[in-house]
């Protein structure tokens, strides 16, 4: 059975939340897609709200911070994944956290941890992931960034 092709771009925001100490707050996923993997607080943007809405909202519904929004950090797309062949935009900001109690969403976070820059490089995060924390951190060896391939359907956060 064939599926219709998706006929809107997806765009998904991310927040690389950031303490006074340079570290970033990773999530660990308790549900697909990244299930196990670490990756930064995001989903979609609902239809009618506006970018810092979305940003805010989704921070506020995974790990219950509140953030001030700082500068895009990068836009990562994905052209033609999965049968569908969709097309995703995802939206990565770097934020200062204002609040630092932290209230995961059990269904879909197993846990959250503030990182130091020298403990990226060995976790489990998807490519896409990586490829902005490099961005973040560009003075560190990052294995293996390269772009998306066959299998970028596993990197989309929040969907």
């Amino acid at each position: 059975m064939e599926t219709a092709l998706q006929k809107q771009i997806k765009t998904s925001v991310v927040a690389c939340i950031m303490d006074a100490e340079q570290k970033i707050l990773l999530t660990r996923r308790s549900i697909p897609p990244f299930l196990g993997q670490w990756v930064m607080p995001g989903g979609k943007i609902d239809h009618g709200e506006s970018i810092e809405s979305a940003l805010l909202r989704e921070v506020k519904e995974e790990v219950g911070l509140q953030v001030e929004i700082g500068r895009l950090v990068d836009i990562y797309e994905h052209l033609a994944i999965g049968h569908k062949k969709d097309h995703y935009i995802i939206l990565y900001y770097q934020t200062k956290a204002l609040t630092f109690e932290l209230k995961l969403n059990p269904d879909e976070l197993s846990e959250a941890i503030w990182f130091s820059q020298y403990q990226l490089p060995a976790l489990d995060v998807p490519p896409g992931c990586r490829q902005i924390l490099a961005h973040l951190f560009p003075e560190l060896k990052w294995p293996e960034l390269q772009p998306p391939g066959d299998h970028a359907d596993r990197e989309l956060p929040g969907i």
